[in-house]
């Protein structure tokens, strides 16, 4: 439709009274298995947008007489309706080199969750019935058990994710006389989308007593800010930065036992969720609710779609008193998790019972633990046919690289990996070819995201289990970079 004003030469420039009506169109035979399949009124609103913007054409002098042609209209209200109904929402292949990317929908989900969510969620559920006493029932009871197996804890309460988890948290244990909660400038944490602690804190009715320096913070600190407004002492996992060098924190074993003497809770939030030691895995360290518990926290928070490898979910564990103060508080009904993510987290946390097949049947370990080597495989495998998309306006190499955990989690230790590199060829300028590559591996039916350095576009494979997805779209690439170049 869009066809510049030069292009079109006299005498096949169309005019507005050349185009047919909206009932015209809509009875041809295209547009007649338009309607059978997606109905009369979906059809008929696009045909009009369709029309109106060819008119809008018409008068400016940019559309032909080919344009017009019933055949290319039907086709264009084809695949104007195909497009009308294409999710917003949609699957792609994570090949930025971080793994657990918060813009990229973090942890995908296991085979088993999703196949719990599909069979509980097609009908009626027990989501807050009680099948043994045959009344109402506590959604919380679905995962309890679960997560009180898996982390040692008393009682567990679950909302819809970390953030909720911490203002719910504090604002159900920091009121009345006892407001003040005490934590460590260094924990001061900020977070994706500007979501500050303190922020948190003010959100929710507690006072914030900050204590020591960004680097050190030592337990005579946290004692000296104690007093008879004090509530809690917190720690804040710097899950997403890292403060090296002349540095001082105070272990929650320390903080547990100053708690216990001054009579006052001790929460941690340790925002990555990890629920296994990843040492075992031979991924860097990440610290534990379970370790938390045993050091002596009343209360530790945690995020279910980061490490934990499940959904969106804010995860409380504690004590069984402190865990119901926080259940109990009225804010809990606004945050609670839905049945969707509830129905997912049951199928991950099962996952956890059997931790020998942990690393298979996890996705987010799977692809946190796969080997340079087989990835520099993968890598070698998809040379050829990949370079042969692009060419000859790119080379495509095989290069070295490091993938990024992602998401806050671990946040200076980086993963040995391999990528394919896409270097431009001739006289373009590197930063326009760079961007209508990306802008090409976008486009297609499952876009392929990268990410550009150092003058190339890298795509890191660590994350692409299944080749096919990629190279079955190759055709499809070299159409588009051949159609947008100049």
């Amino acid at each position: 439709m869009n066809v510049p004003p030069e292009s079109i030469v006299d005498g096949s420039q169309a005019r507005p009274k050349d185009l047919p009506s909206v009932d015209t169109l809509l009875r041809g035979a295209q547009a007649r298995a338009l309607i059978a399949e997606h109905g009369h009124t979906l059809v008929a609103k696009v045909a009009r947008d369709l029309l109106q913007a060819a008119r809008n054409g018409a008068r400016s002098g940019t559309l032909g007489q080919d344009d017009v042609a019933h055949a290319k209209l039907a086709s264009d209200l084809a695949s104007a309706v195909h497009q009308r109904l294409l999710p917003r929402m949609r699957t792609l292949l994570n090949l930025s080199g971080t793994v657990i990317h918060t813009n990229l929908g973090r942890a995908p989900l296991a085979a088993a969750a999703l196949a719990h969510v599909q069979a509980t969620m097609a009908g009626a559920n027990n989501l807050e019935y009680d099948l043994e006493g045959g009344g109402r029932g506590d959604r919380d009871a679905i995962v309890e058990s679960l997560l009180c197996e898996l982390t040692g804890a008393e009682a567990a309460t679950v909302v819809n994710n970390n953030a909720a988890a911490v203002l719910l948290t504090i604002a159900a244990l920091a009121q009345g006389e006892r407001k003040e909660v005490v934590v460590s400038r260094g924990e001061l944490v900020e977070i994706g989308g500007a979501f500050r602690m303190p922020d948190v804190m003010a959100c929710a009715g507690a006072i914030m007593v900050d204590v020591g320096t960004t680097n050190r913070t030592h337990l005579s600190d946290y004692a000296a800010a104690i007093g008879a407004g004090t509530a809690l002492l917190m720690k804040v996992h710097t899950s997403n930065y890292a403060v090296q060098g002349f540095t001082k924190a105070v272990d929650e074993a320390e903080l547990a036992t100053l708690a216990r003497e001054h009579g006052v809770l001790l929460a941690t939030d340790l925002g990555s969720g990890a629920l296994v030691d990843m040492g075992l895995l031979g991924l860097p360290a990440e610290p534990t609710p379970q370790r938390m518990l045993a050091a002596g926290c009343d209360v530790v928070t945690f995020s279910g779609d980061k490490l934990l490898g499940g959904p969106q979910a804010g995860l409380i564990v504690g004590s069984r008193a402190v865990v119901e103060r926080i259940r109990r508080f009225p804010l809990k009904r606004a945050l609670r998790i839905s049945k969707l993510p509830l129905a997912a987290l049951e199928a991950t946390l099962r996952l956890y019972l059997r931790p020998e097949r942990l690393r298979q049947d996890l996705p987010v370990l799977r692809l946190l633990t796969r080997t340079a080597s087989d990835i520099e495989a993968l890598a070698l495998a998809l040379q050829e046919p990949v370079a042969q998309a692009v060419a000859p306006n790119f080379v495509v190499a095989v290069v070295a690289t490091q993938s990024q955990i992602g998401s806050g989690s671990l946040p200076v230790d980086l993963l040995p990996s391999f990528a394919l590199a896409f270097t431009p060829q001739g006289r373009q300028r590197h930063g326009s070819a760079l961007e209508a590559l990306a802008r090409a591996l976008r486009s297609l039916e499952t876009p392929v995201i990268g990410r550009v350095s150092a003058d190339r576009l890298l795509l890191d494979l660590r994350c692409l289990e299944e080749p096919r997805l990629l190279l079955d779209q190759l055709p499809a690439l070299r159409a588009c970079l051949e159609a947008s170049a100049p």
